[in-house]
């Protein structure tokens, strides 16, 4: 029967091509991807975790070592509670008094690190004395030459009868280039060795055509006889290695004001000065 044959010959061809197409077709397992390949990139590092009170306690509960535990606050971060309370609650549930101690140097550290990480130094290299603008910058101050005098003698019984010649400071000018407005932040860069206290803080005297400071031989010795009389107080606090700040308010005044480094009054001529007027 021919419609038969020809019915039975379509058939075949069909079943041939889709034999044919299911070989050559890709099996789904050799393209597809499992959801971790498809996601994941290169191996990433893990962070350590950071330790507590609650997981020191949970070690000990658990029954490790003295040296395992105390390795673990060595070489991993912690923030620990170190207070009073915290430290008794520590020692009641177990805790040995080395761990704890470990737990509390831990911590000390890591607020040494943090005000460390957060003091800001001043980009300053050269021996100096400085103010902040209002831009935030630090300015050098330039420094005027001091003219120094003898000025009569003064006798310290802190000194063993030790004779200290009292100097009288002349600054040619009755003001200063430079005028500031309190407060006003300042920074001394001083030479190697050297203190901010040994610097001296100065009210000048005006004079008709000159300023005026009375101060002791290197500012070594400070008397109640009016040596001292011209001297403002000031506290320098270090922020870096040969760096010293502080700030002076409204309280000061106004005038005209200088900042004498140590060993200017040593010098019969020639020494120097950084001069500035705070305006009231």
């Amino acid at each position: 029967m021919p419609g038969l044959r020809e019915l039975l010959r379509q058939i075949g061809v069909a079943a041939f091509a889709l034999s044919l197409t299911l070989v050559l077709m890709p099996s789904q397992s050799s393209y597809a991807q499992t959801p971790t390949e498809a996601v994941e990139g290169p191996l990433q590092p893990k962070v350590a975790k950071t330790l507590t009170n609650d997981s020191i306690v949970r070690m000990v509960k658990a029954g490790l070592g003295d040296d395992l535990i105390l390795q673990t606050i060595t070489t991993q971060p912690g923030s620990y509670t170190i207070d009073a309370d915290a430290l008794v609650g520590l020692k009641e549930v177990g805790v040995s008094d080395r761990i704890i101690t470990g737990m509390v140097t831990k911590s000390r550290r890591r607020m040494i690190e943090e005000h460390e990480a957060a003091v800001v130094v001043p980009e300053v290299n050269e021996i100096g004395v400085y103010y902040k603008d209002h831009k935030g910058n630090w300015v050098a101050i330039e420094p005027e030459i001091v003219h120094i005098k003898s000025g009569g003698f003064l006798k310290s019984t802190v000194t063993n009868g030790i004779i200290k010649q009292d100097k009288n400071g002349h600054i040619n000018g009755r003001e200063s280039k430079l005028t500031l407005q309190g407060p006003i932040q300042f920074l001394i860069y001083v030479p190697e060795g050297v203190s901010a206290a040994e610097y001296d803080l100065l009210k000048f005297r005006l004079n008709s055509s000159s300023r005026e400071f009375r101060t002791l031989t290197g500012g070594v010795f400070h008397s109640t006889g009016g040596a001292d009389r011209d001297e403002v107080p000031f506290q320098p606090t270090r922020s870096a290695p040969r760096i010293y700040q502080f700030t002076l308010d409204q309280k000061v005044g106004g005038g005209e004001f200088g900042i004498l480094p140590p060993g200017t009054g040593n010098v019969t001529n020639g020494g120097k000065i950084y001069t500035f007027a705070i305006t009231e």
